[in-house]
C-alpha cells in the first residue's frame, strides 16, 4: 500500500467506530493498524472483523491505547469526553495526529486537549461533514448581514441514543451566528425553555433539541424577522459522511505543524 498512514480507531464497537473501520478497510489512502475498546469489553482480544459479524481482517481489538498509538500515524476518536482527553495525551506522546469527533466537551476537557496540541496535530470538530461546515460559514455570513431584530434559533434532531444536548454541531452553528453578530455565544445563548419564560430577549440565540428513533442528524438555523424567516438547513441521512470527513482529516494532518485545527482547515473553506 505504500507509505500510507496507519490509523487507530477508538471506541471500535460504537456506531461511528464500526463505520470508520469499514471505510478504513476499503481505503487506499490509509491503513487500519489497531482498534481500541475500554477494558473489560467483550471485543477485547478478538479480530475486529469477526467481532463486527464479518470475516477476520487481521486487526485485534485491544484495551491498551498507548501500545496501539505507538504503531500509528493517526488516531480517530469518537468516544466520550473523559476518554478523549486521555487519548489526547497518549496520541501527543506518540506524535500521532488525533482526530476528535467527540462532543459534549467542557472547558476542563478543552484545556487538556489544548495542552496536548502543543506537541502534536489535533483536528477537532463538532461535525466533520462538508455540508455542515459550509452551513457554518453561511450561518456566520447571514448573521452578519441581519441585525439583532432577527431572532436566531438553532433546532437540532438526533437519534434517541445521543447523550448530549445541544449537539456539537448545533453549538458550532450557534458560535458561528454569534461570531457574525460580534458577540460571545455564552452571553447570547438560551437553551431548554420551559414554563413561563417571558418574552424573548433581543439578540439571544436559542437552542432546541429533539431526540428520537434513528435520526442521524438534522440542523436548522432559523433567522426569524417580522413577517419573514430565513432558514438554513442540513440533513444527514448516512453517518458515513462524518466518518469520511474524519478519515480525510487523518490523512490531511500528516506533516502539519503541532496545533489545533478544524474541518475548515482540512476542507480549505
Amino acid at each position: 500500500m505504500g507509505d500510507v498512514p496507519g490509523i487507530v480507531v477508538t471506541g471500535a464497537s460504537g456506531r461511528m467506530g464500526q463505520t470508520l473501520i469499514r471505510l478504513a478497510e476499503g481505503s487506499d489512502r490509509l491503513k487500519l493498524v489497531a482498534c481500541v475498546e475500554r477494558a473489560g469489553h467483550a471485543w477485547i482480544g478478538r479480530d475486529v472483523g469477526e467481532a463486527m459479524g464479518g470475516a477476520p481482517i487481521g486487526v485485534t481489538v485491544t484495551d491498551d491505547p498507548l501500545e496501539a498509538f505507538a504503531k500509528a500515524q493517526a488516531v480517530v476518536d469518537f468516544t466520550s469526553p473523559a476518554a478523549t482527553v486521555e487519548f489526547a495525551a497518549l496520541a501527543a506522546q506518540a506524535r500521532a495526529v488525533h482526530v476528535i469527533g467527540t462532543t459534549g466537551l467542557e472547558a476542563e476537557h478543552l484545556a487538556r486537549i489544548e495542552a496536548a496540541s502543543r506537541h502534536a496535530v489535533i483536528v477537532r470538530a463538532g461535525n466533520m461533514s462538508l455540508g455542515v461546515n459550509l452551513l457554518v460559514r453561511l450561518t456566520e455570513k447571514v448573521a452578519a448581514a441581519l441585525d439583532a431584530d432577527w431572532d436566531i434559533e438553532v433546532v437540532e434532531a438526533h437519534h434517541r441514543m445521543k447523550v448530549d444536548a445541544p449537539s456539537g454541531t448545533a453549538l458550532m452553528l450557534g458560535a458561528a451566528a454569534a461570531a457574525g453578530r460580534g458577540v460571545a455565544l455564552e452571553d447570547a445563548r438560551v437553551s431548554g425553555r420551559d414554563g413561563i419564560t417571558g418574552a424573548r430577549e433581543r439578540g439571544t440565540i436559542g437552542f432546541s433539541a429533539i431526540r428520537g428513533g434513528d435520526i442521524v442528524g438534522e440542523h436548522d438555523v432559523i433567522f426569524a424577522g417580522m413577517g419573514e424567516r430565513v432558514i438554513l438547513r442540513h440533513v444527514a441521512t448516512d453517518r458515513g459522511i462524518f466518518a469520511r470527513g474524519a478519515l480525510r482529516a487523518a490523512v490531511w494532518g500528516q506533516g502539519q505543524k503541532p496545533g489545533q485545527y478544524d474541518m475548515m482547515d482540512v476542507l480549505g473553506i
